[in-house]
């Protein structure tokens, strides 16, 4: 049978992809299916059609699955940051599990891990702390805020995104009627014209502080002290600024930021360890979820007060202060040098220490410290970037033979691969740990304790 772009048919959905796609079949051949969900009898339209699978768009759902519930959202269809809302949330959970578990035994040939039930949120919405509003024109020339469509850098019109903090109704409200009233034009993508091209806000979910940090493409925010009056009725708010970006590339950020209001960072807690959050910090989206990651991190890590302990792709020191709490001495490596400086003063805040940071490549400094000082490790702790370790960050842990690697991941995937590599030179999976940080989308996060096998 040849399924051929715009062919129609009635599927059923068997299963979900990665990135939250349906996933269904019609005489054998597999189509991917976007806003559909497991148990779904749905009517789809052909896309895009490849030798043995496809892609195909939802025309109309015939049967709604027992699992299918209607969005909080009303754009959540057209926006696709959430890709599971149409799932109820006991059902995320599950194909969040399947999915780290799918990945590890695909992936990393392991069989019969000791995996724990995944930890799920009380609330999975308004849970990001962190939001960024591309700002545009709609098709009426009204300023409008929202999200990018997938794949695309057409907005979505969506003020009040229902997995971000409410009060960002509320300072786009103020943003968009300070353009309006002064004349001030959003960024056109397309010309390189324009002034504002998104809003940062960042919440501080223990403090109750805000911060807004306006990116414009220009060296200067005209009537940026009318801006600051208006954003101070707001409760909390303690950080106004904006960010210099005049390139023409899809990066948001530029690197000068002007403070308007405020020292330009906000405070926050994770457990009992404050933190300094400035515009460019990396920073967890979800503060409640992220504390319980770092709590099993830190069990798994097994700190007795004696262990030196090296947290590799360290960000702002998230991680690192958390287990300096029980370690002798944490040593924290980041490439990013604002956010080394961000460690330093967060350490400083917390009074701790037995803490020390490195600017750098995790794959450059770990093994220069080690052949060069001899550094040692009782305990290695990694969190990288999606794509996981570079072999030279595996290779040098060997080499250190620490007993314990505790592994962060927000990718199973790179995760199972990098496992298979330390198993096959001396080390073995102990507890692997799903964590739900990111409610309604196809992301979850994994903790993964490994030991050095006896010799």
């Amino acid at each position: 049978m040849q399924i051929k772009k715009n062919d129609c048919y009635i599927i059923t959905i068997e299963d979900m992809n990665e990135s939250g796609e349906g996933v269904g079949k019609t005489d054998g051949y597999t189509l991917f299916v976007k806003d559909t969900v497991i148990g779904d009898v749905a009517e789809v339209k052909v896309i895009k059609a490849k030798k043995n699978y496809g892609y195909a768009r939802l025309v109309k759902v015939v049967k709604p699955s027992v699992y299918r519930v209607e969005p909080v959202c009303k754009v959540a269809r057209q926006c696709g940051g959430c890709q599971l809302q149409a799932l109820r949330y006991e059902e995320q959970l599950r194909f969040k599990e399947r999915k780290i578990k799918n990945n590890l035994e695909r992936i990393g040939k392991f069989q019969g891990l000791d995996m724990e039930p995944i930890i799920g949120m009380e609330k999975p919405f308004r849970y990001r702390n962190k939001a960024q509003f591309p700002i545009g024109l709609n098709k009426d020339g009204e300023i409008v805020a929202g999200f990018y469509a997938g794949r695309t850098h057409s907005i979505i019109e969506s003020d009040d995104c229902v997995i971000g903090a409410e009060v960002n109704y509320r300072i786009l409200d103020i943003v968009k009627g300070f353009m309006k009233e002064f004349g001030i034009a959003p960024y056109d993508e397309e010309r390189h014209f324009g002034v504002v091209r998104h809003v940062l806000i960042r919440v501080g979910y223990k403090t109750g502080q805000v911060m807004v940090c306006v990116i414009i493409n220009g060296d200067k925010l005209d009537f940026g002290d009318r801006l600051v009056e208006k954003l101070l009725v707001i409760p909390g708010m303690t950080s106004i600024s904006f960010n210099v970006n005049k390139e023409k590339g899809n990066v948001i950020l530029g690197h000068k930021i002007v403070n308007l209001y405020g020292d330009g960072y906000i405070f926050d807690y994770i457990g009992d360890v404050q933190y300094r959050i400035s515009p460019l910090s990396f920073y967890q989206v979800n503060p409640m979820q992220t504390e319980k990651l770092y709590k099993v991190a830190l069990e798994y890590a097994g700190l007795s007060g004696n262990e030196v302990v090296w947290d590799l792709y360290c960000g702002i020191g998230t991680i690192s202060l958390f287990l300096a709490q029980q370690a002798k001495q944490v040593y924290g490596v980041e490439i990013v040098a604002d956010a080394i400086r961000d460690a330093r003063e967060n350490a400083r805040l917390n009074g701790m220490e037995n803490v020390e940071f490195f600017v750098g490549k995790a794959e450059e400094v770990l093994p220069k410290m080690y052949e060069r000082e001899r550094v040692y490790a009782e305990v290695i702790v990694v969190d990288p970037p999606r794509k996981g370790c570079e072999q030279a960050v595996l290779d040098t842990m060997v080499e250190m033979g620490p007993e314990r690697i505790v592994y962060v991941s927000c990718d199973s995937a790179t995760l199972a691969r990098d496992l298979r590599y330390l198993c096959d030179r001396g080390y073995e999976v102990g507890n692997v740990q799903g964590v739900d940080m990111f409610g309604m989308t196809g992301c979850v996060e994994c903790v993964c304790l490994m030991t050095r096998k006896e010799k």
